[in-house]
């Protein structure tokens, strides 16, 4: 069976959210802790590595369910976190061994990601190289330089936009050839698989759920809550 690597950066500054919100209480348990155990209750996860800031996270290590969930699963491994998102997840591609093809990157703020989400994001990334979940955009989208208020330059259609979701499953050694000939300042790329684009690979998209919201506001928080309420 195929085996593949995690990335779970945990490095960001939760700025809209006004406290970390990985910590965050989703059902009796962190918003991180159900993201992790999403991959590691998986036996095809040969490795989950989590770039972070050590320190910022030493109150959570010593937590008795992270003590559970990580100090005890030989997969887990730390990596220092970056300035940016994708400095975070360079850092942790470089720990993931080379004997391993695939690496998928989850944010550790998508806490309700399903296990048909990975299985049939996965199989997509085997067949066509790189494979993401996406959810098709519902509103009129507007171009215009900001900061408000500006003028319109144009609508775009929005049949043709589709909002990226995580995990984002790819060959290790193709992220890795992507992230050495990054022609943008590592700072601009807003997601992993912008990479691959970047450097000419296909990048295929897949049915994405919408109870695999990322956490950036309380109010997701709470829409999450509602999704794990019983009707």
């Amino acid at each position: 069976m195929p085996e593949f690597a995690v990335i779970i950066p945990a490095a960001g500054s939760s700025t809209r959210f006004g406290s970390n919100k990985l910590r965050a209480t989703l059902g009796g348990l962190d918003v991180l802790h159900r993201a992790l155990e999403a991959f590691l209750r998986r036996t095809d996860v040969v490795s989950l590595v989590m770039p972070a800031r050590i320190r910022g996270f030493a109150q959570t290590i010593d937590r008795p369910t992270y003590g559970d969930l990580i100090e005890c699963d030989a997969r887990f491994i730390w990596a220092d976190g970056g300035a940016s998102r994708a400095q975070s997840v360079l850092s942790a591609l470089r720990c993931v061994s080379e004997s391993i093809e695939w690496v998928a990157v989850h944010d550790g703020a998508r806490p309700l990601v399903s296990q048909e989400l990975i299985d049939r994001t996965f199989a997509a990334a085997q067949k066509y190289g790189a494979a993401v979940p996406a959810l098709p955009v519902t509103l009129t989208i507007k171009q215009a330089a900001g900061p408000l208020p500006a003028p319109v330059e144009r609508t775009l259609p929005r049949e043709q936009l589709w909002a990226m979701q995580t995990p984002q499953i790819m060959r290790r050694a193709d992220l890795l050839l992507a992230f050495e000939n990054c022609p943008i300042p590592l700072a601009q790329v807003t997601d992993d698989v912008q990479l691959l684009e970047l450097a000419g690979k296909p990048v295929w998209l897949v049915e994405g759920e919408e109870r695999n919201l990322k956490i950036t506001t309380p109010t997701d928080l709470h829409l999450a809550e509602m999704f794990l309420t019983p009707c």
